[in-house]
């Protein structure tokens, strides 16, 4: 983690080429510093954080008037920093008989904030929590009384977390957990308090701006997707291959613990959805040892989509672990015990994040939870599915060597879609699709579910869902289309499809299914239109694949005269 003063060496970068995304900060504290670090972290994720600063203490003008600067310069995130010092002195000053309300109080502006900005425009809010610190005046009684300011602080916390299960575009920049695992001496300063109002430090401000920029990035469907793990005195202490399986250290005693906390996380990160690999050297046999039979091992063979275990060079196996998950670098961790092979897979592997870890093994656990590495905008049922669906997906490679022919092996999956309507129980996983799809997204446009629910509901848009299975399992919702409606053509908006399914012919249900809604509702034509980001080159040419005609900016298709396109799925 960069400190602030070497953070503000980005500042003097070249900004250029980099994604551009308008955010606003506004602060009860001095926000300057914020604004500053939030930048700088920004540069380091690839982004051109433009930042409107509101004015110190003025977050009600700017969100209550309408004509306020904030909504000309129309923000995608707006960005509220609570003064713990000012709600702790309103806190004091309530009558006695206001003081057990008084969380209630805080939470109804959140949401007041949230509707007046989401009524004049699309926007995410993330609101900064507070840490309960305790006054001491109640000593521990505090637990028991609403009167007390550390249990109104607490039920702050707590409201802001049910509110944000609510309202699924407010978000919480989570300084409370920061100061838990940081401490309090790293993220405040008194003196910074006292004389300027500002809480906290440097340093501090500058892993809260850290925070902040990960939200950003995880909204904007830019998160890692895969753990890639080594095995000996990573997993498990001692190299089972010399020590033999019964001396490895690993459960309850000694520093085996710290080895098992560690699989209980990653173990807990799978179930999320995160992808689980293994790159070790070693014979095959003697890395699968552990895993079947020693009894305190908490990770299984199975936990892992990928078990990439030989004597080649690491950098070679995460190729190609990369290639069999058809993810990029960006989207993969990796963490091995062993200073040269992070060396050389930092240099060989460019964009892979590489964890620098401790020496001891005690710190593992707690370093990793610091990074705050997997941050995830949204956690859907699916998620809970993915190592099996990849798992499956492995199985129908297996079965794609058997056939010569690609439309035999198509043929042979006895593939099954169901072609659905965004209705509530969709919403999520549909929203969940804008954000996370990047290969097969003609246009790369981000939705939240409060978007999605809009567009649900308005008059001047079509839309259906695809899922999918076929004799090797259930891929679940996979494909996404929204059509605006410009009479006399449909423009597809939004036309997006998981990677899970590439090469299956499903791009072709779509395309007819859109031409099937475009004839049916009276429209000529479909208009299409490819905005390239660094992901999306896979559909460059798919507008003229399918019989789309150009006029130099946009695609366009005849829906009257078009003829079906041909694919090997059953639509039930």
């Amino acid at each position: 983690m960069m400190d602030y003063n070497q953070l503000l060496g980005n500042l003097t970068k070249d900004f250029s080429g980099l994604a551009r995304v308008k955010i606003a900060v506004l602060g009860e504290i001095p926000t300057q510093h914020m604004v500053k670090a939030t930048r700088s972290w920004g540069y380091e994720a690839g982004l051109d954080l433009d930042i409107f600063e509101g004015a110190f203490d003025k977050i009600d003008q700017e969100i209550l008037d309408s004509s306020s600067v904030l909504y000309q310069f129309k923000p995608e995130f707006v960005f509220i920093f609570p003064s713990l010092d000012k709600w702790k002195e309103r806190f004091y000053s309530c009558a006695l008989s206001d003081k057990a309300g008084f969380s209630d109080r805080f939470l109804e502006q959140v949401r007041m904030f949230y509707e007046a900005l989401s009524k004049r425009m699309p926007v995410k809010l993330v609101m900064a929590n507070m840490p309960g610190f305790d006054d001491r005046v109640f000593g521990n009684y505090a637990n028991k009384t609403r009167l007390s300011w550390l249990y109104q602080v607490r039920r702050i916390n707590v409201g802001l977390m049910e509110l944000s299960q609510q309202i699924p575009d407010l978000f919480i920049n989570d300084i409370a957990a920061l100061n838990e695992t940081r401490g309090s001496k790293e993220l405040w300063d008194v003196r910074n308090d006292i004389n300027i109002h500002m809480p906290y430090s440097l340093d501090g401000i500058s892993v809260i701006a850290r925070n902040a920029v990960d939200i950003i990035q995880a909204s904007r469907g830019h998160f890692k997707k895969c753990l890639i793990l080594d095995l000996d005195n990573t997993l498990w202490g001692g190299v089972v291959a010399d020590e033999g399986l019964e001396n490895i250290q690993i459960g309850g005693l000694g520093i085996g613990k710290a080895f098992s906390d560690l699989q209980r996380w990653v173990k807990q990160l799978k179930e999320r959805g995160i992808l689980l690999a293994v790159c070790s050297k070693n014979d095959l046999p003697v890395a699968e040892e552990p895993f079947l039979k020693h009894p305190d091992m908490i990770l299984r063979k199975e936990d892992f989509v990928v078990f990439m275990v030989n004597w080649d060079a690491k950098p070679d196996n995460i190729h190609l672990i990369a290639q069999k998950l058809n993810i990029g670098f960006d989207a993969m961790v990796f963490v091995d015990d062993s200073t040269f092979e992070r060396q050389l897979v930092k240099s060989h592997c460019p964009g892979l994040t590489v964890v620098d870890m401790p020496e001891d093994p005690s710190e593992y656990l707690g370093f990793l939870q610091g990074l705050n590495l997997f941050e995830t905008s949204s956690y859907v049922q699916e998620d809970r599915d993915r190592t099996q669906q990849y798992q499956e997906e492995s199985s129908r490679q297996q079965a794609r060597s058997l056939f010569i022919n690609q439309d035999d092996f198509l043929q042979n999956l006895s593939m099954r879609a169901v072609i659905g309507t965004l209705d509530t129980f969709v919403v999520p996983r549909a929203a969940q699709l804008t954000q996370r799809s990047n290969q097969f997204n003609l246009r790369t446009v981000r939705y939240s579910i409060q978007d999605i629910q809009r567009l649900k509901d308005s008059e001047d848009h079509l839309h259906f869902t695809v899922s999918l299975k076929d004799k090797f399992g259930d891929y679940g919702l996979i494909g996404l289309v929204i059509l605006k409606k410009m009479h006399p053509a449909l423009f597809i908006d939004t036309w997006i499809m998981s990677c899970r399914v590439f090469q299956r012919n499903v791009e072709h249900l779509m395309l007819n299914e859109m031409a099937n809604l475009a004839r049916q509702n009276g429209f000529d034509l479909l208009v299409g239109e490819y905005c390239p980001t660094p992901k999306n080159g896979i559909v460059k040419g798919l507008y003229q694949q399918t019989g789309f005609v150009t006029d130099g900016s946009q695609w366009m298709l005849n829906v009257s005269s078009c003829k079906p396109l041909n694919h090997y799925i059953t639509v039930v």
